[in-house]
């Protein structure tokens, strides 16, 4: 009986040692605090990537097939927490990253993962700054703030010609910045300029000053560079002091939450973000498989399930799980398929096409307010 139990150990431990060649992948994302809905939607991506590859049989590596064995972090939205998070997945072996969500987070963390060999692919973030440092091992499966920004700008360019303009932000790289962008094309193209022009501390309840200033102003829109929970608390406040003025947003407010904060005063939202990625026929089977869990798979996750798949197919092409010979095949610019479209990459680490539409949110045929759907022209 001894002989037989000490033979299945020694057989269990070489089958767990031939397990051990596997590749590490992290994710980091924010599970708690305010953008914890849209760490959920990254976390989720992943995962669900990462499993779908593994039941497949894994990533061919040279003539051997390895599996997916993904580590987590939770960054909170925070920079020294998502810099512990990076020095963590450093120190477990990480080869690879799916993050951050926070563009504040993601550009100080992309150095640390720079510095151990790591290449990181973000789902999410969109400040420019995120790959115009530089750095070798940073990409993105999303667009850029001048990107989205030049939407939003012609935007307001073209349908509030002569109105009265109010510029939020929430003093993040990526709320800012997103600002900054959408006000320049605004006043180029415009000659006008912007009505109010404010900052706001994330995390507060109370905008009631902010509402005053803004109908003191007489605003017809306020574009609002931030996210979803600040975004809905600011329509609400607005809608109860009696201002009817629409809401511009950028990808930051793309969950359902948005909606739950702002209440009915949401309807007439307008949101820049990417085509609807499960409209995607390449996401079928994901999506199939996101619903089977109950989980609707909107805004970032399938952006996170792609970068999973653009990592796997950069480790078939290349042979190897080294971070630099990875990004060294990624800034070739040779497309991968993914479940949001074909994705290349330029010599900096952004996507080669364009990727941001007009939505208003509006009700649907359930009687819920969403964006899905609805995508408006210029």
């Amino acid at each position: 009986m001894r002989t037989t139990l000490l033979a299945g150990l020694a057989l269990g431990l070489l089958l767990s040692g031939g397990a051990q060649a596997q590749i590490k992948i992290g994710v980091a994302s924010p599970v708690t605090g305010g953008s914890a809905a849209f760490g959920a939607q990254i976390r989720n991506g992943a995962s669900q990537a990462v499993e779908d590859i593994n039941k497949a049989g894994g990533v061919k590596v040279g003539d051997k097939k390895q599996k997916f064995e993904l580590s987590t972090g939770d960054d909170a939205s925070d920079p020294k927490q998502g810099v512990s998070v990076a020095n963590k997945f450093a120190s477990e072996g990480v080869k690879m990253v799916v993050g951050d969500f926070n563009s504040g987070v993601s550009i100080p963390s992309s150095d640390v993962y720079q510095d151990a060999g790591i290449i990181q692919i973000t789902p999410a973030s969109t400040n420019v700054k995120f790959t115009e440092r530089g750095n070798w091992n940073t990409f993105r499966t999303c667009g850029r703030d001048d990107q989205q920004g030049a939407v939003a700008g012609e935007y307001l360019v073209k349908n509030f010609k002569g109105k009265k303009v109010a510029f939020i932000h929430d003093k993040t790289p990526y709320g800012k910045g997103l600002a900054d962008e959408t006000l320049k094309v605004f006043k180029a193209k415009s000659g006008g300029k912007e009505a109010v022009y404010e900052g706001i501390n994330p995390g507060e309840k109370d905008y009631s000053a902010l509402v005053s200033k803004l109908k003191q102003a007489n605003v017809d829109v306020v574009y609002f560079g931030g996210i979803h929970t600040e975004a809905g608390l600011i329509v609400r406040q607005m809608r109860d002091q009696g201002l009817k003025a629409p809401l511009m947003g950028g990808d930051g407010i793309t969950d359902k939450e948005f909606v739950q904060i702002a209440g009915p005063g949401s309807e007439g939202t307008l949101m820049t973000f990417s085509p609807d990625a499960r409209k995607n026929p390449n996401a079928k089977d994901a999506v199939a498989a996101f619903k089977a869990k109950n989980i609707d798979p909107e805004a970032y996750t399938l952006y996170a399930y792609a970068a999973v798949q653009i990592l796997a197919k950069a480790i078939e092409e290349t042979g190897s799980t080294d971070g630099k010979k990875l990004a060294d095949y990624l800034h070739q610019g040779k497309p991968t398929k993914t479940v949001i479209g074909d994705i290349a990459y330029d010599k900096k680490g952004d996507i080669t096409r364009p990727d941001y539409v007009m939505y208003v949110w509006k009700k649907n045929a359930a009687g819920n307010i969403d964006y899905s759907g609805n995508e408006i022209t210029q």
